[in-house]
C-alpha cells in the first residue's frame, strides 16, 4: 500500500522532498495554499500524515490540524511538526481522534540559543545603536555607547529543554551566574542542564536577563504580565526567542518605556512580522528580530531531515516516534496503523 504524505508550499529545506520522495511506497503531495482548496482537501482526505509548519503566520487558518480538519481526515495516522513547536496543531483534538503528534525537539536547540546570546549582546553592548550612528556619521564620544559586560550577571533561563539548556551552557561559558525555572524539572535535573533550580518569582527578582525557552501552550501564555516586569530588577533584560504571546507586549512598552527594564530582545511576536508602527519597535532599546532564532541553514537541513526520517520510520516500519509530543496516544495509533498500512508497530 502506498503511504501518503501531504505538506503545504511553504518554505522547507530540501532535504525533507528528496529522503520522503527517495522512498519506496510513499508518496510526497505538495499542496498550494490558496487557490487550489479543493485538490488540497483531496490529499488530505488521503494522507497518512500531514507535515506542518510550526510557523503560525505562515498558513492560512483552515489547514491548522483543528477538530474540524480531523474530521475530514479519516486516514490520518500522525501530523508532523516542522520544528518543536505546535502552534499550528491542536494536540488534544489529535489525541482524541488517534493522531500521533510529533515534533523535532532540540533540532534547532543551537541556533536559538545562539540567537538569545546575540539579542543580549546587541542590547547590553549597544551594538545596534553604535551601528546606526556609525552609519550616520552620529558618533559623538566613544563614551556616549558604553554598555556592560555579560560576566558576572545573573541569567535566568524560564523553560530548560532543549534550547534554555543550551543557552544554560553558553551562560557559564560567558561567566554567568545561572539559574532557571522549569516546572516539569526537579532541582537534579536541572542541576544536570546547568542551572540552579529556583522558583519563578525568585527567577524575576534576582536575574540580571530574564531569557525564555519555554513552549506556547495554555499554562504559558500571557506568564510574563504587568505583575511580572514589575517584579523584575529595575535595569535588567527581557530576550524572548520562544514564541509570540507567552510576554504581554503592552506591559513590556510601559515597563521599557518608564525605565523599569533596560532593554529587551525580541524574536518572537503576537502577529509576525508586527505591524508597522508598533509601540515597541519605537524604542531605541529594543533589538527586534522577525523570528529568526532558530532560521538557519543548519538548523533548517536538520529538522527537515529529522522530520523525514521520522515519518519514514513511522510509515515503513512502524517504530514509534522518537519526538512523540502525545505519547498517550500511541497504543490507538498502532492498533490503526496494522489496520490501515498492515505495518506492525513496535
Amino acid at each position: 500500500m502506498t503511504r501518503q504524505v501531504v505538506r503545504f508550499d511553504y518554505w522547507l529545506d530540501p532535504a525533507f522532498d528528496r529522503i520522503v520522495g527517495e522512498a519506496t511506497d510513499v508518496m510526497l503531495h505538495t499542496c498550494q495554499r490558496g487557490g487550489a482548496d479543493g485538490e488540497a482537501w483531496d490529499r488530505l482526505s488521503e494522507a497518512h500524515v500531514y507535515q506542518i509548519t510550526a510557523a503560525k503566520d505562515e498558513l492560512p487558518r483552515r489547514w491548522f490540524v483543528t477538530t474540524e480538519l480531523l474530521a475530514r481526515c479519516p486516514n490520518l495516522l500522525a501530523v508532523s511538526s516542522s520544528g518543536s513547536g505546535c502552534d499550528t496543531i491542536d494536540i488534544d483534538a489529535c489525541t482524541a481522534a488517534g493522531v500521533a503528534v510529533m515534533n523535532q525537539a532540540g533540532g534547532n536547540a543551537d541556533s536559538v540559543a545562539e540567537m538569545a546570546f546575540g539579542l543580549m549582546l546587541a542590547v547590553m553592548r549597544r551594538i545596534p545603536e553604535s551601528d546606526r550612528r556609525m552609519k550616520t556619521h552620529t558618533t559623538g564620544s566613544r563614551e556616549d555607547l558604553m554598555g556592560h559586560e555579560l560576566r558576572g550577571r545573573t541569567l535566568g533561563v524560564v523553560g530548560v529543554g532543549h534550547a534554555g539548556s543550551r543557552a544554560a551552557a553558553l551562560g557559564r561559558a560567558f561567566g554567568m551566574r545561572v539559574i532557571g525555572y522549569d516546572p516539569y524539572l526537579d532541582s537534579a535535573e536541572m542541576a544536570k542542564r546547568g542551572a540552579e533550580h529556583v522558583s519563578f518569582d525568585e527567577l524575576l527578582r534576582t536575574s540580571d536577563i530574564v531569557s525564555l525557552h519555554c513552549p506556547r501552550d495554555a499554562s504559558t501564555l500571557g506568564m510574563v504580565n504587568a505583575a511580572a516586569f514589575a517584579a523584575m530588577r529595575r535595569g535588567s533584560i527581557f530576550v524572548s526567542t520562544a514564541r509570540g504571546g507567552i510576554h504581554d507586549e503592552a506591559a513590556l512598552y510601559a515597563a521599557l518605556s518608564s525605565g523599569h527594564l533596560a532593554g529587551a530582545g525580541l524574536d518572537v511576536w503576537d502577529q509576525e512580522p508586527p505591524p508597522p508602527g508598533h509601540p515597541l519597535l519605537t524604542l531605541d532599546n529594543v533589538v527586534a528580530t522577525f523570528h529568526t532564532a532558530g532560521v538557519t541553514h543548519d538548523a533548517r537541513r536538520r529538522n527537515a531531515t529529522l522530520a523525514a526520517t521520522q515519518i519514514l520510520a513511522l510509515l515503513t516500519t512502524g517504530e514509534r516516534p522518537k519526538r512523540l509530543v502525545n505519547p498517550e496516544v500511541w497504543p490507538r495509533v498502532r492498533q490503526r496503523m496494522e489496520a490501515a498500512l498492515l505495518v506492525t508497530a513496535s
